[in-house]
C-alpha cells in the first residue's frame, strides 16, 4: 500500500512528464533526416557518413516547418542540388548554411518563399555558376561565396558588382577560371559586352487631377539587352503596359486619389544587374471629411476629425450656423500629417454649457468641399440635474447663448439683429424687475425680524406685533407674527 502511495502525486506527475519527453524526442528523431539532427528551431547535418544525397526535409506530420529558422549543413560530399521545391516549406529561415559540400546547382526559385532569408553561406562547394536571379527579392546581409570554381563568364559580373557597391570594407577573395583554366581574381575580371543596365523616364515630377488619364514613356539601355518591366504593384488605378526590346509605356486611367505619393518605376535587368528610374505620382483631389466624432475629454475637450484633399484643404468651424471665431481656447490643432490625410481636433479648454450645441466643420480647396457637423454637450446648465435647460429661465439663457462671444453675428440680417437686441432689452427689464422685488422682501423681513427681537427681551411699551386679549375660559391670548408672514395664535393661562 505503502508502494502504490508513493507512485502517486508529484512522482507520478514527474514520470509521465518524461515519457511524454521520450516520446516527443523519438517522434523528433523519426522526423529528422538521417545523418541529421533536429530541435523546434534548427536543423544540423554535420555528419559525412551516410550522409545525405537531398536537401534534408521534415516528414509530414512532424515540427512545424515554418519555425526552423537555422539549416548547417556541413561534409556532405553527395549533396549536389537544391530543388525548387525544397526549402519552400521553412518560411521562417533566417541562416542556411552549406559547407565543405558537393553543391553544384541552385534552382533559379529555390527561395522563392524564404522572404525571411538574411545569411547564406556556401563556402567550398563545386559551385561553377550562380545567377543572380536567386536572391533579386531577398534582402541579404551576407552573401559568401568563398572557395567554389566559377567559371569567368558574364553570369558570375554580378557578384562582381555586388562586392564593388558593398558597404561593408570587407570583402571575399573570390576568383574564377578562364578558359585556360588559371584562377583570375574576380575582382580584375573584365568580359566584352557585359555590363549593367539602364533606365530612363521621360517624365520627372508628374501632377495630375483625379479621374483623369496620364501615359508614361520609358527606355532602356544595356549590354547585354535588358528585360524592361514596370513597378506599380502599390498603384490601386487601373492600369496597362505595352514593352518592346527598349522601349516600352505606361497607361493608367482614371486615376485615384488613393495613389497620390505612390512611386512609379521602369525597370531595366540584366545578368550582370538591374537599374531603374522612378517617379512620384501626385493626386490632386477635393476634400472629404471621412471622420467626425462627439467631443472627448483628455487634457482639453476635443472634437477629433480626419480630413483628405490636395492641396490641403483649408479648414473652417461654424457654431450653431455661425463663423466661430478661434482664439488660444478654442481652435484647431493638426496633429498627424500622411501625405494628403490630415488628423486632428478642435480643441476647447474648460468649455462650459454655453458651448453646448452644434459644430460644423467645411474643408475647402480649388477643386471642391464638404462639410459634416457633430453635437456637442459638454455640461448641463446650472441648475438642471437632467442637463436640459430648465423653462423657468429658458428665456434668459437663451439670449446670452445667442450672443456669446464665441461666434461671429456679422452674418446676420439686420432685422435678426434687431430683433434680437428687442429680446434682449425685455429680459434685461425681467432680471430688473426681479431684482427689484427680492431686495424689497429682503427689507420687510429684516424689519420683522428687528421688531420680533424687541417684544423677545421684554422691553416695554406697545408692541405692534403683540396684543394681548382676555378670552372666556380665563386665558390671555397673544399674537405673534412669525417672519415667514403667518399670524400664530397661542393661548396661556393669565397669570402667565
Amino acid at each position: 500500500m505503502s508502494s502504490w502511495t508513493r507512485w502517486h502525486g508529484p512522482a507520478m506527475a514527474r514520470l509521465w512528464g518524461f515519457c511524454w519527453l521520450v516520446v516527443g524526442f523519438w517522434r523528433s528523431a523519426l522526423a529528422c533526416p538521417q545523418s541529421c539532427k533536429c530541435s523546434a528551431s534548427r536543423i544540423w547535418c554535420g555528419d559525412p557518413s551516410p550522409g545525405i544525397v537531398a536537401f534534408p526535409r521534415l516528414e509530414p506530420n512532424s515540427a512545424d516547418p515554418e519555425n526552423i529558422t537555422e539549416i548547417f549543413i556541413a561534409n556532405q560530399k553527395r549533396l549536389e542540388i537544391i530543388n525548387e521545391g525544397d526549402v519552400e516549406a521553412y518560411v521562417g529561415l533566417r541562416n542556411l548554411t552549406i559547407v565543405d559540400s558537393g553543391l553544384k546547382f541552385v534552382a533559379y526559385k529555390a527561395f522563392l518563399r524564404n522572404s525571411n532569408l538574411q545569411h547564406i553561406n556556401f563556402t567550398r562547394n563545386k559551385l561553377t555558376s550562380l545567377s543572380r536571379k536567386h536572391f533579386r527579392h531577398l534582402d541579404l546581409s551576407e552573401l559568401i561565396l568563398v572557395g567554389n570554381p566559377f567559371t569567368c563568364s558574364c553570369d558570375i559580373m554580378w557578384i562582381k558588382t555586388l562586392q564593388e557597391i558593398k558597404s561593408s570594407p570587407e570583402t571575399q577573395d573570390l576568383y574564377c577560371l578562364n578558359e585556360s583554366s588559371k584562377n583570375i581574381p574576380l575582382a580584375n575580371l573584365q568580359i566584352p559586352n557585359c555590363g549593367l543596365p539602364s533606365a530612363s523616364l521621360a517624365a520627372v515630377n508628374l501632377t495630375v487631377e483625379e479621374g483623369k488619364s496620364i501615359t508614361l514613356s520609358c527606355s532602356v539601355a544595356g549590354d547585354p539587352l535588358p528585360n524592361m518591366y514596370w513597378d506599380v504593384r502599390n498603384l490601386v488605378s487601373k492600369h496597362m503596359n505595352e514593352t518592346s526590346q527598349t522601349q516600352g509605356s505606361l497607361r493608367i486611367t482614371n486615376i485615384s486619389a488613393d495613389d497620390s505619393g505612390k512611386q512609379i518605376s521602369c525597370v531595366a535587368e540584366n545578368l550582370v544587374g538591374e537599374d531603374q528610374d522612378s517617379v512620384n505620382l501626385t493626386v490632386h483631389f477635393a476634400p472629404t471629411i471621412t471622420f467626425l466624432e462627439s467631443p472627448t475629454s483628455d487634457h482639453h475637450w476635443c472634437i477629433p476629425f480626419t480630413v483628405k484633399g490636395n492641396p490641403k484643404p483649408a479648414l473652417q468651424w461654424f457654431y450653431n450656423g455661425a463663423i466661430l471665431n478661434e482664439s488660444k481656447y478654442i481652435c484647431t490643432k493638426i496633429h498627424v500629417t500622411n501625405h494628403t490625410e490630415y488628423h486632428g481636433c478642435l480643441q476647447l479648454d474648460n468649455p462650459t454649457h454655453m458651448n453646448n450645441g452644434d459644430y460644423t466643420l467645411i474643408a475647402q480647396n480649388e477643386y471642391g468641399k464638404d462639410e459634416r457637423q457633430v453635437s456637442a454637450h459638454f455640461m448641463g446648465w446650472p441648475g438642471d440635474i437632467d442637463g436640459d435647460n430648465p423653462d423657468y429661465l429658458g428665456g434668459i439663457y437663451e439670449d446670452w447663448t445667442t450672443t456669446s462671444d464665441t461666434t461671429n453675428r456679422s452674418s446676420e440680417t439686420p432685422s435678426t439683429v434687431a430683433d434680437k437686441t428687442g429680446r434682449e432689452h425685455l429680459s434685461v427689464y425681467a432680471v430688473v424687475v426681479i431684482a427689484s422685488v427680492v431686495g424689497f422682501c429682503l427689507l420687510v423681513m429684516l424689519f420683522l425680524l428687528k421688531l420680533a427681537r424687541h417684544s423677545k427681551f421684554g422691553m416695554k411699551g406697545p408692541c405692534a406685533c403683540e396684543e394681548a386679549v382676555e378670552g372666556d375660559s380665563g386665558f390671555k391670548l397673544r399674537v405673534y407674527i412669525e417672519l415667514q408672514g403667518f399670524v400664530l395664535f397661542h393661548k396661556i393661562p393669565l397669570d402667565g
